[in-house]
């Protein structure tokens, strides 16, 4: 049985889908098998894909009957391993060869392995994450981590999960709406509940290569974009703000600050492109920082409430203000 399944969801990735492929098969570690899951897509990346796979057993390809999604395709995948660990690559990234031959020496013993993913920047250039050594983290480190981390930290890609930890976030996350976007950050939500130990592998050497895709929706503003991040934002209030035990549960309102941060700034480049009025542009670019200096201040309160205190009191006093803050005024 191979040690690690690779879950490619693909959906018109045709300039980019040869160079995911070959960054699998040429793995320094073979003992894996590679899933591609057909999302419907017009144009010829499958039949790129059925050539690979003609050429290398471990390469499978599941067909959806319809377009589900990024994060309902990556389910299918994940239900079709046989490998006990799995690992997300989107089709228009790639793996560094030697990524799996390092992770699998340690995979046994952690239910998730966060691993050094390097961005490509607008000049072509990659540009590596900020974690600089590798090392084991419980899960309140972990949250630590993330509440001061300057990046994306609910991303999929760049991590290897445990496959029945990861069926188990998915099964409780039940939600069949279509996502268009932030589909890992739901299902994030759901494995924070689930994952105890943890381990940073970090190397320059290798690691997940994030490149930009023209495109991506996440690239540029449009109106379908912003509608999804808000439904993030109220699908977050709705679900986790009711609960007020647990430091999990706690996180997600840093998790909901950063995407609000997220898509202010989403909003205001939106403007910057598309207003032409210099007084009207001022005065939308002194409403964003307000609105951030507020966010980020509360962010700041609440990390040293939640990690540096001893004890935390569910209602009552600043953290009650705080999360009528959060849950009812900041969005709108």
């Amino acid at each position: 049985m191979p040690k690690i399944s690779i879950i490619l969801p693909t959906y018109n990735v045709e300039p980019y889908i040869e160079r995911a492929l070959q960054s699998c098969i040429n793995q320094t570690f073979k003992d894996i098998e590679i899933i591609v899951v057909d999302d419907c897509g017009n144009d010829k990346s499958i039949e790129i894909a059925k050539d690979y796979a003609s050429k290398d057993e471990r390469i499978k390809i599941i067909h959806n009957e319809k377009n589900l999604g990024l994060l309902r395709a990556r389910y299918e995948g994940v239900k079709a391993a046989i490998s006990d660990y799995i690992m997300f690559l989107d089709p228009d990234d790639y793996l560094g060869l030697n990524l799996c031959e390092n992770m699998v020496k340690i995979m046994n013993e952690y239910d998730m392995i966060c691993f050094s993913m390097f961005y490509q920047t607008k000049e072509l250039k990659f540009v590596k994450n900020e974690f600089v050594i590798s090392k084991e983290f419980d899960l309140e480190d972990y949250l630590r981590y993330c509440a001061n981390s300057k990046q994306c930290y609910w991303n999929l890609c760049g991590k290897v999960f445990k496959k029945e930890i990861y069926l188990k976030a998915y099964n409780g996350f039940n939600y069949s709406k279509k996502i268009n976007m932030g589909e890992d950050l739901y299902i994030f939500l759901y494995l924070l509940l689930l994952i105890k130990k943890i381990y940073f592998l970090y190397s320059l050497n290798y690691g997940y290569y994030y490149c930009l895709n023209i495109f991506s929706l996440t690239l540029s503003f449009k109106d379908e974009k912003y509608k999804e991040q808000l439904k993030i934002l109220k699908f977050i209030k709705e679900n986790f703000f009711h609960i007020k035990e647990g430091l999990v549960y706690k996180f997600y309102f840093i998790i909901f600050l950063d995407l609000y941060i997220y898509k202010e700034e989403d909003l205001y480049n939106f403007y910057k492109q598309k207003i032409t009025n210099s007084n009207l542009l001022y005065f939308r670019k002194k409403i964003f920082k307000i609105k951030r200096k507020l966010a980020m201040l509360i962010k700041r309160i609440l990390i040293k409430l939640y990690f540096k205190l001893p004890t935390l009191p569910s209602r009552g006093g600043v953290c009650k203000v705080i999360q009528n803050i959060l849950s009812k005024s900041i969005i709108y």
